[in-house]
């Protein structure tokens, strides 16, 4: 598990897991700011994604050719943010459902 926070970058994951523990802090402090909270990691996670993207193609620019592996590698590595974010998305949904019929 932790070494697909590093691959993902240590940045990105970071800023990621920070907004998990907003998630699960805003669950009960504030929940109408839930949904938004999970909303800003979905959007930061296809950041760190586009991001490590540009990083890829740059040094596939600067090697010249490189094998389908390495490409697929590449491609995988970099969608460990999305994947992140899209949980912390889906985490944050499920929290505000419960909000609602609690609050309801």
């Amino acid at each position: 598990m932790l070494d697909l926070f590093y691959q993902g970058g240590p940045l990105f994951m970071s800023i990621l897991t920070i907004l998990l523990l907003a998630v699960i802090i805003s669950f009960w402090k504030f929940p109408s700011w839930t949904k938004e909270i999970g909303l800003l990691a979905l959007t930061m996670g296809i950041l760190g994604q586009v991001i490590g993207l540009y990083s890829a193609f740059k040094g596939i620019e600067q090697m010249g050719e490189v094998s389908q592996q390495m490409m697929a590698g590449g491609l995988k590595v970099s969608s460990i943010t999305t994947i992140y974010g899209l949980i912390i998305y889906i985490v944050s949904i499920v929290f505000g459902l419960i909000n609602k019929s609690r609050l309801d």
